[in-house]
């Protein structure tokens, strides 16, 4: 296997005593500010979204107290600002957490250690893809707080046309946030192309690069619409040129293929990561070889490339033909034939293995009992005959947030329990890691699944009022999203207190058999003293738990087992 040397890293203050790790090797803010260690990079990403997700969470929260009742439950939120908070919460739930959460923080973090390598391919365009994140954040928030923004998260024409809210400025923000996830994705296709040591061919690679390979194709193929499409429409406001105004010979209908053709694609950008994740955690945590080890690589591609063609099914009521819409609902239902093969092989690997139930297999199986409702219910969406029915109620809601959060997040904070101690060489308290994982379990299903009943009895989404006889569910929507609040909260501090309490990590706590397991926890500066010996990234064998470093060791004579499980 070809490879290349990533740009030389020099960071200030570099520190080459060989105890050093990442987090010790340099001081100071400039050798953070400058770093190019994909390591230091990944945990600022963290650290950005977790603010953003505690930004949109807040909202949520204020709007979920606002629908306690049926005419709004605070005075100071009138109708216009409850249509601001809804767009604010959108737009950095979506484009400054969940979209950049896993590729940029875990991925930027796993990924050069899953292949063995010091670096990303371009560590340069790493850090400036952190700042465009940055830049776009700043740029996007202040556009939303400053200009009361309130045309939704998709900023749909002709309102987005007409508003004299300043759309050009968060157009922007997004824009810049577009160039920041083509960079990463770029970074990650070279990365798994050019820098895989030899005996590392696709077929041994561990599935969460699979999936972070597939991420990264649609980002670089996707995000460029996205791009395009907000030009447009800052040029149709500043121009007047007609391009979605239907007063001057313009489809406003147009501008939705444009944003869906992009924004389909992006729910798997959210959602393939996860699904990585989650066949790294299946494996691990029962013990045994992913079943159905090609399939479940396959699927990330079929589901990276179907994605692209069943944009139309957000459109089902926009008056395009019945030809279209019938070719768009049957490939709807053919996207969730990978998803279901691989939700069956991570039901088929724990099928008589030695199940640890530590916290982030907790939050494995949450995943699949939540984002197994959440595809479900996407097939009432793709069949013309309910859509109809259920198009912009709240069933919509509690079907993306089954998909979005109860797949992403789940799956994301899963991810970071997994690799927390490798990241920052600590353990935290698994019995309230279990209880918090357990808070969020049930403060999910009781915020969104009263949804899907009132969804199913027409109430419509984003309304600020509603009528007494939704009351019930939204009341109890409302004490969920609290519950789920307190959940997460705690799921983070159990985190945030291992950093000043947790005792030292092993290399390899879990037992698991992928590269970034055989370095020290945390990593030395350049990863790996010496180049690691590529085997299986599911093959257990050998490995056996020493109390004397309280992890596992793997036994330098044991046989490798057969990879026909693969």
């Amino acid at each position: 296997m070809a490879t290349i040397t990533p740009d030389t890293q020099i960071d200030i203050g570099h520190n080459d005593d060989p105890n050093s790790n990442y987090l010790t090797s340099s001081r100071g803010f400039l050798s953070w500010a400058l770093t190019l260690d994909h390591k230091r990079i990944g945990v600022m990403y963290l650290v950005g979204i977790f603010g953003a997700f505690f930004l949109g969470g807040v909202l949520a929260l204020l709007l979920r107290l606002q629908l306690l009742m049926p005419e709004g439950t605070f005075s100071f939120i009138s109708l216009d600002r409850y249509n601001q908070l809804f767009t604010l919460h959108g737009a950095v739930m979506t484009f400054l957490f969940i979209i950049p959460s896993v590729p940029a923080a875990l991925g930027n973090f796993v990924l050069p250690l899953m292949v063995g390598a010091k670096d990303v391919a371009f560590p340069r365009m790493n850090l400036a893809s952190f700042y465009l994140w940055v830049f776009g954040a700043i740029f996007f928030l202040i556009a939303l707080v400053t200009t009361q923004l309130d045309t939704g998260w998709t900023f749909y024409t002709p309102y987005s046309i007409e508003t004299q809210t300043n759309v050009i400025a968060a157009t922007c923000g997004a824009f810049i946030l577009g160039f920041s996830s083509i960079f990463t994705g770029l970074n990650f296709i070279v990365t798994v192309n050019t820098m895989r040591p030899p005996g590392m061919t696709w077929f041994k690679m561990p599935l969460f690069m699979w999936a972070i390979y597939a991420t990264a194709i649609i980002q670089v193929l996707a995000t460029p619409v996205l791009g395009i499409t907000l030009l447009l429409l800052t040029a149709e406001r500043v121009l007047h040129i007609g391009i979605f105004d239907p007063s001057m010979g313009g489809d406003p209908v147009l501008f939705q293929h444009f944003f869906w053709f992009y924004s389909h694609p992006a729910v798997y950008i959210m959602i393939l990561p996860g699904m990585g994740i989650m066949s790294e955690l299946m494996s691990v945590y029962s013990r045994k070889p992913i079943f159905g080890y090609t399939f479940i690589a396959y699927s990330s591609i079929a589901i990276a490339l179907l994605g692209f063609l069943v944009w139309g099914h957000h459109m089902f009521v926009s008056g395009q033909s019945p030809m279209s819409a019938v070719i768009f609902s049957g490939l709807t239902f053919s996207v969730s034939i990978p998803s279901a093969i691989k939700v069956f092989n991570w039901v088929a690997t724990m099928y008589k293995g030695n199940i640890n139930l530590a916290t982030p297999m907790c939050y494995a199986l949450s995943f699949i009992f939540l984002f197994s409702i959440g595809g479900l219910t996407g097939l009432f969406l793709g069949a013309l005959a309910t859509d109809i029915h259920l198009h912009d109620t709240y069933f919509v809601v509690a079907h993306f947030h089954y998909v979005m959060m109860g797949g992403t997040v789940i799956a994301f904070v899963g991810g970071l329990y997994h690799w927390w101690p490798k990241m920052f060489g600590v353990m935290y308290n698994e019995f309230w890691g279990r209880v918090f994982c357990a808070v969020v379990f049930i403060g999910f299903n009781l915020t969104f699944f009263p949804q899907f009943i009132m969804g199913s009895q027409g109430m419509p989404r984003r309304y600020a009022t509603y009528a007494p006889e939704f009351q019930l569910y939204h009341d109890l929507s409302t004490i969920g999203a609290l519950t789920l609040g307190i959940g997460m909260v705690g799921a983070i501090a159990v985190l945030v207190i291992s950093l000043f309490n947790g005792r030292k990590a092993p290399a390899n706590p879990w037992g698991a058999a992928t590269l970034e397991w055989t370095c020290t926890s945390p990593p030395p500066y350049y990863n790996f003293e010496h180049a690691p010996h590529v085997g299986s990234p599911y093959d257990y064998t050998g490995l056996k738990y020493d109390p004397q470093v309280g992890g596992y060791v793997r036994d330098p004579n044991a046989a490798p087992a057969s990879e026909s499980g693969h």
